[in-house]
């Protein structure tokens, strides 16, 4: 509560440099110290720390990180009633970009770029910003990263997580600003450059134009964005292996090949699918290439509307929205390596029914991976889809066509942002009754999350004394 105050008083400085109302942003901020201050106070950390405190700790500070990120917008009176407000702050420190407002480049400025700064704390975490900056915790913090840092494992860069979590940040810090410098090359205005560069390194979609990036009508910002898009959604190890110049290591990644793959894969279908509409091959590589990396990164930035292309763009899409990022990147869906890990479980299956006696072990970059893992990344993928579908189901109360339902919901699943139908590029949420948009609010920390530190919050006996 009291990091995030700081992070307020920063988008109140804008609010002042542009001369905007700073009010919401103080009532907040003075909540925050007050309450925050006063448990800080009181509040005595145990020596002994579980995993299930960790991940119960997790699912609390996400809560209070959106209940509390909701009030700004709130106390500006353009978002109306709170459920709305916590429907946009819990997409935005989610990553996923989803939005209920109608008209937003009518918001104060300050405003807008909490909105989009909501992602950039979102993307790398909380928690592991606060390992990043506040002394070491042993073991509390292993377990904290472990609870919120996507994918199926959360190894650690270098002994030390305190450090592993400075490396993450300074890399996460320098591909922003990187972004950054290069839209203001590009033309973009200093403000928009941030906004934008913001929204991209989380991962998560919201911009300060009521069409997207599709607004700047720019060649050159749509390829740079589309880029450092699928940048942020690469695993981190990656970039942590090439500046330690292991970069055969890197390259070797079966995880990071896949997902260029897919990527290559997918942007080569869907541009030969909607050559007929434009007639250029240009124009449609440059629109393929944008919409899959910010559907495959969950990203959720627009250029076009996609809902318009034919029914193989749209199965290819929704396929890639499932599949969504690298593990121990600010992406959001599934995570590649899970589903190569699930090839190759299902392979390995075959393979045992053909051959009843043989041992067949599942190897990821030349590493066994042990069958606690593989259970592990099973349960995770059925859950998902499980939990997708239900979420289907009750948010079917509105009436919406089954198009619209089910990609809202996949959508807050994977943390991506819109969807098709009614909630495709140049719609929104707002459509959707107060019951809706719990759910999906729900199901954006679900997504975010990775499921089980949710289920373990409601879980009954997380809550008893061992």
């Amino acid at each position: 509560m009291l990091i995030e105050a700081v992070c307020l008083i920063i988008m109140m400085s804008v609010s002042l440099i542009y001369r905007e109302n700073p009010l919401p942003f103080l009532y907040t901020i003075i909540i925050l110290a007050l309450l925050g201050g006063i448990l800080y106070l009181i509040t005595r950390s145990a020596n002994v720390y579980s995993s299930r405190g960790g991940f119960v700790s997790v699912m609390f500070s996400w809560i209070v990180l959106a209940a509390f990120g909701a009030l700004p917008f709130y106390f500006n009176g353009g978002f109306g009633n709170y459920i709305n407000c916590l429907f946009e702050a819990t997409s935005g420190f989610t990553t996923t970009g989803a939005t209920i407002l109608t008209e937003i480049s009518i918001l104060p400025r300050g405003i807008l770029m909490w909105r989009s700064f909501t992602h950039f704390i979102g993307g790398m975490g909380i928690l592991v910003l606060s390992s990043a900056i506040l002394p070491a915790s042993g073991n509390r913090a292993h377990y904290l990263m472990q609870a919120e840092v996507p994918g199926p494992t959360s190894d650690k860069l270098v002994p030390s997580l305190a450090k592993s979590s400075k490396i993450l940040y300074t890399i996460y810090c320098a591909l922003t600003a990187s972004m950054c410098v290069a839209l203001l090359i590009a033309g973009l205005p200093l403000y928009d450059s941030l906004c934008v560069a913001f929204s991209t390194a989380g991962t998560g979609g919201f911009s300060v134009l009521n069409n997207s990036i599709a607004g700047y009508n720019s060649v050159a910002v749509n390829l740079i964005t589309s880029v450092f898009m699928l940048m942020f959604s690469i695993n981190f190890t990656v970039y942590f292996l090439i500046l330690t110049g292991k970069i055969k290591r890197a390259l070797k990644s079966e995880e990071l090949r896949f997902f260029l793959g897919l990527v290559a894969v997918s942007t080569l279908i869907i541009g030969a699918n909607i050559y007929s509409k434009y007639g250029n091959v240009f124009e449609c590589f440059v629109n393929s290439f944008f919409v899959v990396s910010s559907t495959i990164s969950t990203t959720g930035f627009t250029i076009v509307d996609y809902n318009l292309w034919p029914a193989i763009s749209h199965s290819l899409i929704v396929i890639i929205m499932f599949c969504g990022a690298c593990a121990g990147s600010t992406g959001g869906g599934i995570k590649s390596s899970r589903i190569v890990m699930t090839f190759k479980s299902i392979v390995r299956e075959i393979k045992q029914i053909i051959h009843p006696n043989s041992v067949n072990i599942i190897r990821l970059d030349g590493k066994a991976v042990s069958n606690d893992v593989i259970k592990s990344v099973l349960r995770f993928v059925c859950a998902f889809f499980a939990i997708t579908f239900f979420g289907t189901f009750l948010v079917s109360v509105d009436n919406f066509d089954f198009t619209t339902n089910f990609t809202a919901i996949l959508s807050c699943m994977s943390n991506v942002g819109p969807g098709l139908g009614a909630v495709g590029p140049a719609s929104n949420f707002a459509g959707f009754s107060g019951f809706s948009k719990v759910v999906m609010t729900l199901c954006m920390l679900i997504g975010r999350l990775e499921i089980f530190p949710i289920l373990i919050f409601f879980s009954p006996s997380a809550w008893k004394k061992v």
